[in-house]
């Protein structure tokens, strides 16, 4: 449990360096993934980096996608 927390403490010391834009989504993913990694075999690093990694690709979607919305009506004028 020790290492968990310690792992999510340097996480998220890491990410606080970065930019805000940079880390949208990560943060969130990274949390639930370290959870469910060290739930599932004691894998807690390796989940919040995959749980980073989805996070971010999500919340890039998300964004791309909103984007093209709010383009879309402008277009059509």
């Amino acid at each position: 449990m020790k290492r968990l927390i310690l792992g999510s403490v340097i996480a998220l010391a890491a990410l606080s360096a970065s930019s805000a834009a940079d880390a949208k989504g990560c943060i969130k993913g990274a949390i639930v993934g370290g959870i469910a990694g060290h739930y599932a075999g004691h894998h807690g690093f390796a989940g919040a980096a995959a749980g980073c990694a989805i996070g971010r690709a999500r919340a890039n979607a998300k964004a791309r996608a909103a984007d093209q919305q709010a383009m879309q009506p402008a277009m059509a004028r």
